[in-house]
Order: C-alpha cells, then sequence, then structure tokens
C-alpha cells in the first residue's frame, strides 16, 4: 500500500460518513436519470456510522436521515449491517426486490470512516503479530450505486450469491480497544488467511455455479476483483480460486496500492476507478468476490457497458 485518503480533520466539522456517503449519493444521482424523487428504495450499508463529526449515530436509521437529506423522503429505507461484504448484501437485497417486482430501482451506498482504528492501532501496537496489525491498512471512502431493472443484455446482473459460515466470526472483531476505549479491530490474521478458510469463496461459487450445470471456466468473465484486503491477499484469493476451479483467473483489477482497504466500499471504489481510467471495455463481464469478518463470501457478476464515469 502506497498511500490512503483520510477524512477531513481540519473543518469546523469534520468530514463523517454522513457527510461522505451524502457526496456519493449525490453524485451518483446526478450521473443517472433519476431525481432523488423517483427512487423506491435507500439502502446504508456502512460498518462506521458517524455524523455531526464524530458521533456515533445508531437511531434512526443511518438510510432514513440519507434519504431525508437527499430528498426521497417517499423511498422505502432500512441499514445493513454485514462487515465488509455491507454493499454487497445491499446489492443482493435490491436485485431480489427488483426482481420480485416490488421495487423498480434504489440506490444503495455507504460511508466509512475507519481510519481512527489505524489511529488506534499505531498507538497501541507492540509489533507486527498484534491482533490491530491488520488495521494499519485501512482508509476512509464513500460510494453509491442505483440498480434498476434491466433492459437488455447489455447492463444486467447474472449473479448475486452470498453465504456465511459464522464459525469464523470470532476471527475479526471491531469493538473498543481493551487498553483505551478508542475504536479498534482485532483480528487473527493467521486464521483469516488460512487456505482452508480461503477456499470458502470459489468452492461456494464452484456449487452454485454446478446447481445449474454451469462452470466457472465457461461464464466469460472479463475481469475479476477481489476485496481489497492487500495486494499479497489478492494474489492469494486468486491463486486459490485457479486451484478449485482448476481455471485461470481473469484478469484482476485492484485499488488497493492507492486508496488501501476501504471495507465496504472496496469493490465498487475499483469499478469506479477502472471506469474512469477506461480500462473496462464496454460489454465486459465482470466479477466480484466479497471477503467479510464474519466469514461473508460470495459472488456478484454483471455485464458493463453503459455506465460512463
Amino acid at each position: 500500500m502506497a498511500e490512503r485518503r483520510v477524512a477531513d480533520d481540519t473543518a469546523d466539522v469534520p468530514e463523517d460518513c454522513l457527510m461522505m456517503a451524502l457526496s456519493a449519493a449525490r453524485e451518483c444521482l446526478d450521473r443517472s436519470q433519476y431525481a432523488p424523487g423517483d427512487i423506491d428504495v435507500v439502502i446504508s450499508c456502512s460498518i462506521s456510522r458517524t455524523t455531526d463529526g464524530r458521533r456515533h449515530h445508531f437511531e434512526p436509521s443511518f438510510a432514513h436521515r440519507i434519504a431525508q437529506e437527499l430528498g426521497a423522503a417517499g423511498a422505502i429505507h432500512f441499514d445493513v449491517s454485514n462487515a465488509c461484504a455491507g454493499m454487497m448484501t445491499g446489492v443482493y437485497l435490491l436485485d431480489r426486490m427488483i426482481r420480485s417486482g416490488e421495487v423498480r430501482n434504489g440506490l444503495v451506498l455507504s460511508g466509512e470512516h475507519i481510519t481512527p482504528i489505524a489511529f488506534t492501532a499505531a498507538r497501541e501496537m507492540e509489533d507486527s503479530r498484534d491482533p490491530q496489525f491488520a488495521s494499519l491498512s485501512v482508509g476512509d471512502s464513500a460510494v453509491a450505486v442505483i440498480v434498476d431493472r434491466s433492459v437488455d443484455d447489455a447492463d444486467v446482473i447474472h449473479d448475486v450469491e452470498l453465504m456465511t459460515c459464522s464459525e469464523y466470526s470470532h476471527l475479526c472483531i471491531g469493538m473498543p480497544s481493551d487498553e483505551t476505549g478508542d475504536l479498534a479491530m482485532y483480528t487473527n490474521n493467521k486464521m483469516m488467511h488460512a487456505e482452508d478458510r480461503l477456499s470458502l469463496w470459489p468452492t461456494f461459487h464452484r456449487d452454485k455455479l454446478a446447481e445449474d450445470g454451469r462452470q466457472f471456466a465457461d461464464e466469460g468473465y472479463d475481469f475479476i476483483v477481489q476485496h481489497q484486503v492487500g495486494s499479497r491477499f489478492v494474489d492469494f484469493m486468486n491463486k486459490v480460486g485457479e486451484g478449485i476451479f482448476e481455471a485461470p483467473m481473469p484478469q484482476s483489477l485492484s485499488v488497493v496500492e492507492n486508496f488501501s482497504n476501504t471495507a465496504t466500499t472496496s469493490h465498487y471504489l475499483v469499478l469506479h476507478q477502472a471506469l474512469a481510467e477506461r480500462r473496462i471495455p464496454k460489454g465486459s463481464k465482470i466479477l466480484l468476490v466479497p471477503a467479510a469478518s464474519g466469514v461473508v463470501t460470495g459472488f456478484l457478476s454483471a455485464t458493463v457497458s453503459s455506465l460512463e464515469v
């Protein structure tokens, strides 16, 4: 990791999760065909939820306040809390709501102000074996995405599936620091990155495809986006996937060197940057693979043609 982005602390009111999420949502709406009043659902998916500077906000829902601020007062609104798989979970739920005919469209968003755990780790860590070591690799970010009904195969979500293995829930926990009460994250890196744990995604993905008589090699994925934990993690995940799928991985997209691990926003930040840099040709099939403490994994695949950044 060469650099990261950190929320602005220099203003009279420090930048917080709400401010960042609203900024991403407004930019997303501005680039879409929708006005705020056209949005049927607002789903907030962030892990961190600070408002009014550094005040932690629990009730009412973050999505309620965001919908009100945006002018989408008539939208269904709710929060999702699923660690770093939050945005993927929000899109999963919205996909099912649209397919059922319950809603026409929705806005899924997240604002993550998580660098305080890095500052806590820097103050309290003793060495690289410390359970707060993984906290040093985080950065702040916000993303928003609008999902609506597909009109053709040029822009379509093919699959979005998630699974949870709760027996691993103790391996990564966010909580007040044991020493100071400051925000902290404790991770068992050795067990989190063990090959049997990392094999959960490709095994689940392979088995879900097999239920429909499909194989990974035949899906025609052009690009893959792993969770942005670190460059070595991304490489190792792809290597494990190749072994289980018995097929080469598609081209890997990553921004971890420039933006670090931005929690729930990671995959969509990668997608945004790759589109902005014109690295994704129209009609490409993208595979997004979440990895969240819990442990949550799965896959989302979509063909992208008309997204412009």
